[in-house]
């Protein structure tokens, strides 16, 4: 088994890889399949990143289960990759070849016994946010992170851990899984490469105040459409207005929300474009009648994608409007929103009245609140910039706005490029 709960205080490996999404996963699943000793550390509770709460992948359109669902098994089978869930690094010392590094371990509060049987679930009587879906619905305080949760364990919110209550799921397991007095751990970690993985985050829509995200329950960002759309999501796949669940009639697409813009995200993330043509062939699956309409500044859609932008063109039921949306107001009485943009081929101010908005927000890498040690360069907008022989090998979307695919064939470079740490010429 590649997953573990280490009973020493020191453990060992070729590389530590910081991260546990496609790119940490591939780069472990890379090193260790040449028989070089992985150690893939992930803060939250189960691996997989974001690209697990994705319905779909584009240009195939097919769901990232499968793939996902490989990589688990060719991690669970190697015995050269250990796998540390809930862990941080607090401290790394040491130089190319000879790192120590410092991990706390966060508390599960569900042990190795745990069947997923689902019964202490039943009588929890609290309730918290869940995150995976972006806060769309709840999961009691004791929870499976997601389907694909790897450890296929429970967790129990860290906040709830002490409260009263929880003891009633203690009584109701029947294997003793459950263990209320776990207490926060801390091991070092001699390694000879680091690799950080830690992926992206959604642009916080709230900063952006013209848009209505938090005041009108129709606007939603890119990554809630994900889930709204998903089969395992808060609503099983069925996508529908928030503030009412009625049929979507009307949907508008709003490019660049934050993007492109001194004041928020001045770079382009590259993949909002063909998120948004995704995430309309939703709508005209679940909903035939609907018109979609997606305002944009110009469309990003390299290489072979561009195929996959043409057929969305030739949609009838898909109108592409060229203009930055300037604000977003409600409609009194209908929790309808009006898209308001100028059109800049004509120079026309237009106002669009639609069901529902969805926000394309940009990519913002981790580390930007959580940067990476030994002076890790960093560019401008909080982008690793790697550098030979000097921090860490940063990997997948720490480095750029990167798609899954493109995730997959940087994250295979990291792989090599740790194996040669130290390595002399």
């Amino acid at each position: 088994m590649a997953e573990f709960e280490p009973v020493e205080s020191q453990i060992a490996a070729d590389t530590l890889i910081v991260g546990g999404g496609i790119s940490g996963m591939t780069t472990a699943i890379e090193t260790a399949e040449v028989g070089k000793h992985v150690i893939l550390l992930e803060k939250l509770p189960s691996l997989g990143g974001r690209v697990l709460s994705s319905n779909q992948y584009f240009p195939k359109l097919c769901p990232p289960t499968c793939g996902m669902e490989i990589n688990l098994k060719r991690i669970r089978i190697n015995p050269y990759i250990r796998v540390l869930t809930l862990a941080e690094v607090e401290k790394v010392s040491g130089t190319p070849g000879e790192y120590e590094v410092t991990i706390k371990l966060t508390p599960r509060y569900v042990n190795e016994k745990c069947t997923c049987c689902g019964e202490c679930e039943k009588v929890c009587e609290i309730e918290r946010d869940n995150e995976f879906n972006y806060g769309l619905d709840k999961t009691k305080a004791i929870y499976m992170p997601h389907l694909m949760a790897y450890p296929p364990r429970y967790v129990i919110d860290e906040k709830y851990a002490g409260d009263e209550r929880m003891k009633k799921c203690v009584d109701a397991c029947p294997y003793g899984a459950i263990e209320l007095d776990m207490q926060p751990k801390t091991i070092t970690a001699k390694v000879r490469a680091i690799v950080w993985a830690t992926g992206w985050k959604p642009y916080d829509a709230t900063k952006i105040d013209n848009l209505g995200f938090g005041k009108y329950p129709n606007v939603i960002t890119n990554v809630m459409m994900e889930r709204l759309a998903s089969e395992s999501g808060p609503t099983e796949g069925k996508i529908m207005r928030p503030s009412d669940q009625a049929e979507i009639k009307t949907i508008g697409f709003v490019q660049c929300a934050g993007s492109r813009d001194e004041n928020h995200l001045p770079y382009c993330s590259a993949i909002c474009c063909l998120a948004s043509m995704k995430q309309a062939t939703y709508i005209r699956e679940q909903h035939p009648d609907a018109e979609i309409h997606i305002f944009y500044i110009d469309v990003r859609s390299p290489g072979r994608l561009e195929d996959f932008y043409v057929a969305r063109q030739d949609d009838e039921k898909i109108h592409f409007h060229r203009g930055k949306v300037a604000r977003i107001t409600e409609v009194p009485g209908t929790n309808n929103v009006i898209l308001e943009a100028e059109n800049t081929l004509t120079g026309e101010i237009t106002k669009t009245e639609v069901d529902m908005a969805v926000l394309a927000v940009g990519m913002v890498p981790n580390t930007v609140d959580d940067p990476p040690p030994l002076d890790t360069k960093l560019d401008d907008f909080g982008f690793i910039v790697n550098e030979p022989g000097r921090g860490v090998i940063g990997a997948g979307s720490a480095l750029r706005p990167l798609d899954v695919a493109s995730s997959i064939q940087d994250a295979t470079g990291a792989a090599l490029k740790a194996i040669n740490v130290g390595v002399r010429r």
